[in-house]
C-alpha cells in the first residue's frame, strides 16, 4: 500500500504523483503547470511554489 504525500502545490495530501528533485507533486498539479500558459495569472503562483525545490530542509 502506497503511503500518500504532501503536494508541494496544492499542499494536500495525494497518493499519486512526481518527485522533482525534493518536492512532490501530485498528479492533478502537474496536468496544471504542463496547461498553464506563461501568459496567465496561475503561471506566476507555480513558479512561487516551485522556488521551495531549491530550499534547503538541512539545518546545521
Amino acid at each position: 500500500m502506497r503511503q500518500n504525500e504532501k503536494c508541494g502545490i496544492c499542499e494536500q495530501n495525494k497518493p499519486q504523483g512526481i518527485h522533482l528533485y525534493t518536492l512532490f507533486i501530485c498528479c492533478d498539479c502537474e496536468q496544471k503547470i504542463v496547461h498553464t500558459d506563461p501568459e496567465e495569472a496561475q503561471y506566476k503562483h507555480y513558479l512561487k511554489k516551485l522556488k521551495r525545490m531549491h530550499q534547503s530542509t538541512l539545518y546545521s
